[in-house]
């Protein structure tokens, strides 16, 4: 890097050290501490001392613990002495620094809805001792423990803090389409890492698609003979990722889609069709016509053992079945369906698709299970006991929750819209506004994260989840209160760099697509183009690119990070300029270093994406990178100069702004908004 591209990143990282100053003192009051923790917890009182980490932990156990809680002290343990560079107690080394964590029960053999995940945690000059009603509670305080840790000139402390925490959702979930684009076992067991760091605990796995089934059977082997391409979890890695996710405080809650999404099925088992049959697996996405046949007995029998059998491997006491987006052609055509409907006084779809989910409903019960489905199942008639997840919205969870219906809350949660964590943040399941009355707001259960998998494989899934969900995760454990979206990026910018050390990729992803897509390590001005742009939401790429289960997810979109720390950045202090432009030199000076650097790096970059037949369409956005960023700095100038641009100059301006929002590349730059609010702000 030359001397000046050293300078522009110090500006850059400068920028990001005064704005987090700034947000510090506004909360008020002398922080003893730099509270970096996410989530939040319900209740922390800071002290002025702190806890020297001079050894590895002198761990005391005085109440019940089992081989769960050792194991999850032993994780933490390392990860605090990797952390610290401190030596393992395992190399000769005597533990000092003491580290107490009481129990009082272990929970249940099987996590349970509901159960207590509450945990205190009191740090002295002397100690740290969690107390904790059960495994989980102690689980979640070893992981603010550990996010605690601060670095001093002298080495590694742990500051005087007595914290009191509760989540106050008990429903914090993420689901992971694996339907769509299978995922390997490695990337799940990461997924759950970087899920328990965060304090969700329900692992929401979506295992059948139209595109492929993925969980074995061993009843009915074709469903994934045919219906998988050969990727599928075979019952045994199943359990084991059952036991992982419980071995780290977080439910496994399965989904088997139907009665529509179901072309896996039908491919395997014909007979369970309604009429039409398919003639393969399908590759293309959207809403499929094929749908489960309602009508059979042997539908029943068939759906009775499996499900039977998959509750032998995922013991949590919630089964998710789907339900959603069934249009099914055929049960409007088919006569011996439509004879059937008239036979049981069912009048549309929607009445059948209801006798379907109170047929399968039994099963589930029969169980010893609770059935979960996406909106479509909510109709009239509908057991009281089944829990309603919500992707239409708030609306329809507050009408299932005024029906009597539990209900969990995804609409504002899914992640390939690939919108700021900011917009996520804000978005609440039971926000303070709702007119729900006290009984039904306890049905509001939480929330839950959604990553669906149309446009994702190995390589780029983390970089799509996080550190997104950990903001997420926040508004779930978090009281309602916490909204600070300043706060909440000053933290997170941290956290997503602890959540690496878990093993999620997502901040190296996109460097290896990069060095994929030139065929070199060389790649410091694509980092820099692809640190303003971000993809295109899943609806905008599907209308551009048109993409399939075959499409290969190796373009310049698949290497750049939704709501990367640049978007941000430039947004605050933007708008911290804007407030005194005359006078703010400061946000002038890293703004303006931001934008020279950009435009610097877009001329070398577009030579690499010409060279490269899998960038060449990105070629054109650096060519508006260098005009978009001219365009900010001369902003800039009249701004803080207070004097007025020439005739011509906005409108001139602002048809660059509208040329940068036309869909190039299935990528858009993430400082449009900022750069407006300053194009408008300059007088002609």
């Amino acid at each position: 890097m030359t001397k000046g591209g050293k300078t522009l990143a110090k500006a850059v990282r400068s920028a990001l050290v005064v704005s987090a100053m700034a947000i510090l003192s506004a909360m008020g009051g002398a922080q003893q501490f730099h509270n970096t923790l996410m989530p939040q917890p319900a209740s922390l009182a800071a002290g002025s001392g702190s806890l020297a980490l001079a050894s590895t932990f002198a761990v005391e156990t005085p109440g019940s613990h089992d081989p769960r809680l050792d194991d999850a002290i032993a994780r933490a343990t390392r990860r605090v002495e990797n952390a610290t560079g401190l030596p393992h107690a395992g190399t000769g080394v005597t533990p000092q620094t003491k580290l107490i964590v009481k129990v009082t029960a272990p929970g249940g053999v099987v996590q349970t809805l509901g159960e207590d995940e509450s945990y205190s945690l009191k740090i002295t000059s002397s100690s740290a001792e969690i107390d904790a009603p059960t495994d989980l509670g102690a689980m979640h305080g070893l992981e603010t423990l550990i996010q605690l840790i601060q670095t001093t000139p002298d080495g590694y402390t742990l500051p005087q803090v007595t914290i009191e925490d509760t989540p106050r959702f008990r429903w914090r979930g993420l689901m992971i389409d694996c339907g769509r684009h299978f995922e390997p076992v490695a990337v799940i067991k990461r997924t759950l890492d970087g899920m328990a760091a965060v304090k969700l605990n329900v692992f929401h796995w979506h295992l059948t698609e139209d595109q492929g089934f993925r969980m074995e059977s061993k009843l009915y082997p074709k469903l994934t003979a045919l219906g998988s391409d050969g990727n599928f979890y075979t019952q045994e890695e199943a359990r084991d990722v059952v036991a992982y996710a419980r071995a780290r405080g977080i439910r496994v809650v399965p989904e088997f889609e139907m009665p529509g999404h179901s072309v896996a099925w039908l491919m395997a088992y014909p007979e369970l069709a309604s009429g039409s049959n398919p003639a393969s697996i399908r590759r293309e996405f959207g809403v499929s016509e094929f749908a489960i046949d309602p009508t059979r007995d042997e539908t029943y029998t068939f759906i009775d053992k499996f499900l039977g059998e998959m509750a032998t491997i995922f013991p949590d006491a919630y089964i998710h079945i789907g339900g959603d987006e069934s249009p099914a052609p055929d049960w409007k055509k088919n006569p011996r369906i439509i004879a059937f409907m008239k036979a049981h006084d069912l009048k549309d779809n929607d009445a059948l698709q209801a006798y379907f989910n109170s047929r399968v409903l039994k099963t589930i019960e029969r169980l010893h299970k609770h059935m979960v489905g996406w909106d479509e199942i909510l109709t009239p008639g509908l057991p009281k006991d089944v829990v309603v997840q919500s992707w239409r919205g708030i609306e329809s969870l507050s009408k299932g929750a005024k029906l009597g219906y539990k209900g969990v809350l995804s609409a504002p949660y899914y992640l390939d819209g690939m919108k700021p964590a900011g917009v996520h943040y804000l978005a609440d399941p039971l926000p303070s506004s709702s007119d729900l009355t006290p009984d039904q707001r306890k049905l509001i259960l939480g929330g839950e994260v959604c990553m669906w998998g149309e446009q994702l494989n190995a390589r780029t899934i983390d970089s799509r989840i996080w550190p997104r969900t950990a903001a997420i995760a926040e508004r779930f454990w978090s009281p309602e209160n916490v909204r600070d979206v300043d706060d909440m990026y000053r933290r997170l910018a941290i956290v997503s760099v602890e959540l690496e050390t878990l093993g999620l990729t997502h901040l190296q992803s996109g460097d290896a697509g990069l060095r994929d897509l030139t065929g070199s390590q060389h790649i410091d001005v694509l980092r820099t183009f692809a640190s303003v742009v971000e993809p295109v939401s899943f609806g905008e790429r599907y209308k551009a690119q048109r993409t399939n289960q075959l499409t290969a997810l190796d373009r310049f979109v698949d290497s750049v990070r939704p709501d990367p720390p640049l978007r941000y950045t430039v947004e605050f202090l933007t708008k911290r300029f804007l407030a005194n432009p005359t006078s703010d030199t400061e946000d002038r000076t890293h703004l303006d270093a931001i934008f020279t650097r950009a435009a610097a790096a877009a001329p070398e970059a577009k030579i690499d994406m010409q060279a490269s037949p899998r960038m060449a369409d990105v070629a054109p956005r650096a060519d508006q990178l260098v005009l978009l960023s001219q365009t900010a700095k001369e902003a800039l100038g009249y701004l803080a100069a207070g004097n007025k641009a020439p005739a011509g100059w906005k409108a001139r301006s602002m048809a660059q702004i509208d040329d940068a929002k036309k869909p190039v590349a299935i990528i858009r730059f993430t400082f449009i908004a900022p750069l407006t609010d300053l194009i408008n702000a300059v007088s002609e």
